[in-house]
């Protein structure tokens, strides 16, 4: 049996009060594809299966019983491999106990409660409230990373690193936001990783405003901003990383806005220590951009009253980041009873709990031009006295920075893991 996988099912199974419930975790089964006859979408485990099976095993069932205690409790049910499977997909048996023991597993238990985290795969109906309690427990238990997760994660930053090195090759004016697409996904792959983390985001000139760009065929200018937000998977985990570039030499206050959003990055970094409350690190980063922008000329007034009035939400409308690792947003929300906060300043976030070591964050601060949000009558209105539009308006659909690492929480000082990707002015221009 793999060691760190048992300390890990160990570590979590001793973090849920189940008392008298036995507990089933489902991999999922495949989802067919619309119109598509025998074709499905690529098979992904369940994310609440795969950090205790560590396998993408279609139709697998991790159970639990804690009267056998946290580590013998365990039992992985894997169903078997069809002749069909074997020649058309070239699947292989995976180690576990058959499937189709699981009926009696649960009839020799069948008068205690049954908790289904997962893709549910056991009649009968759930007891809704139970099961949300056992799902934010989990959810919480499985937040730390242990060493074999952080080796994972480590590999797919190091593949990231690879692509975007390949990504600041290729900038120069003339290439598309596709191309760069392309070329970056295949460095990943080159490097070792498995598969993209996500959706590749590449805009450039107006589209790095756009959040979650999916690149096209427009082509880089003279002094156009290029925003590549990408990460590789290695096994399911992932590295997520944001930087800029600019293509020949830079125009406007492009430089301004970039050691603004590069300082408050790194300030909020340095912050990611144990015992943190993650809002205070995200409201501390909107106070430091408010207060770049006031510097700038751009906004008017105090950067925390700004930030209280909701004003600072034009220019940076999201948290400043969330967790990563098994899935590009992992095991992000609340701390256990806690409830998302009604705060206006806090109402873009998605992560609200006290850091621990072991936590994976990312930190990600940017300042945007958005034409949908500074176009708007009505926040135009709200914020006449908070916004010098006369300057502001000459740059809406100029674009957007955002700067993005992926930090380890330790006992001590933070860990940047993708410390390796260059981020500094210098490497960003490319000439």
């Amino acid at each position: 049996m793999n060691a760190p996988l048992t300390a890990r099912r160990a570590r979590i199974a001793s973090q849920l009060k189940l008392d008298n419930a036995v507990l089933l975790v489902g991999a999922g089964e495949p989802i067919g594809i619309p119109g598509g006859a025998d074709q499905t979408y690529p098979f992904i485990a369940h994310a609440e299966y795969f950090v205790l099976a560590d396998t993408n095993t279609i139709g697998g069932v991790m159970a639990y019983d804690p009267a056998d205690g946290p580590e013998a409790g365990w039992v992985s049910f894997v169903p078997d491999i069809t002749e069909g499977q074997r020649v058309w997909e070239g699947l292989e048996s995976v180690p576990g106990t058959p499937l189709s023991k699981l009926g009696g597993w649960l009839a020799a238990r069948s008068s205690r409660p049954v908790i289904q985290l997962g893709v549910p795969q056991h009649g009968g109906k759930p007891d809704g409230a139970a099961t949300a309690a056992v799902r934010e427990q989990f959810h919480h238990a499985r937040r730390p990373k242990d060493a074999a997760q952080l080796d994972r994660i480590g590999a797919a930053a190091a593949a990231t690193a690879a692509g975007f090195k390949t990504a600041a090759e290729f900038i120069r004016p003339g290439v598309t936001e596709r191309a760069l697409q392309i070329e970056i996904e295949a460095s990943f792959a080159r490097a070792g990783g498995t598969r993209p983390a996500y959706d590749t985001i590449v805009g450039i000139g107006p589209n790095s405003a756009v959040l979650h760009f999916m690149p096209t065929d427009r082509v880089a200018r003279e002094g156009d901003l290029v925003l590549i937000d990408a990460g590789a998977e290695v096994r399911r985990y992932c590295a997520d990383v944001t930087r800029m570039f600019v293509v020949g030499k830079s125009r406007g206050i492009a430089k301004d806005f970039y050691a603004i959003v590069l300082e408050a990055e790194e300030r909020a970094i340095s912050r990611c220590v144990p015992g943190t409350e993650w809002r205070d690190i995200h409201l501390r980063c909107a106070v430091e951009l408010t207060a770049g922008l006031v510097s700038l000329g751009l906004m008017r007034g105090n950067p925390e009253a700004l930030v209280e009035s909701e004003a600072h939400l034009l220019f940076f409308p999201h948290g400043v980041g969330h967790m990563v690792g098994l899935g590009v947003r992992d095991a992000g929300g609340m701390f256990p009873g806690r409830k998302k906060s009604d705060s206006p300043s806090l109402k873009n976030l998605r992560t609200d709990l006290p850091l621990e070591p072991g936590y994976v964050m990312t930190v990600e601060p940017g300042l945007y031009f958005i034409p949908a949000l500074l176009n708007d009558p009505a926040r135009r209105a709200r914020f006449k006295d908070a916004v010098a539009w006369d300057r502001v308006d000459p740059l809406i659909g100029t674009g957007g920075i955002r700067i993005e690492d992926n930090i380890l929480i330790t006992a001590g000082a933070p860990e940047n893991l993708t410390a390796a990707i260059p981020k500094d002015w210098e490497s960003a221009v490319r000439s």
